[in-house]
């Protein structure tokens, strides 16, 4: 019955979270409106929502989502190009479960891990 996940998570600014998104990580805007405090991306088969939470702290925020991929090398790779800053705790490691991940943090400190299984 379920066919499809699209988180929404806080931003406090949306041309940021946008430029982050499109910029560093290769995402598109999807949608052909351009919703006030609201702001969809998607790459390849997956979106991620925001909506604008402009009194968000940060350090404060919890936001999380896990992003399966099936070539976690070359995501690395590309986002390590594209100068993007991986979580100081996050780099690209085989986990114990048998999992490859990797994280970032947005902008607005969302984490964002992205997994293959091995």
């Amino acid at each position: 019955m379920l066919t499809d996940i699209n988180p929404k998570l806080p931003m406090r600014n949306k041309t940021i979270t946008r430029d982050f998104y499109i910029k560093q990580l290769g995402f598109q805007e999807f949608g052909s409106a351009d919703f006030e405090g609201y702001l969809m991306v998607q790459k390849d088969k997956i979106q991620i929502h925001f909506f604008e939470f402009t009194a968000l702290d940060p350090t404060e925020n919890y936001g999380q989502v896990y992003i399966r991929t099936d070539d976690i090398d070359q995501l690395y790779q590309t986002f390590l190009a594209n100068k993007t800053i991986i979580h100081p705790a996050g780099h690209l490691q085989l986990k114990p479960w048998g999992q490859k991940e990797f994280s970032i943090l947005d902008p607005d400190n969302n984490l964002l891990t992205f997994g293959q299984s091995v």
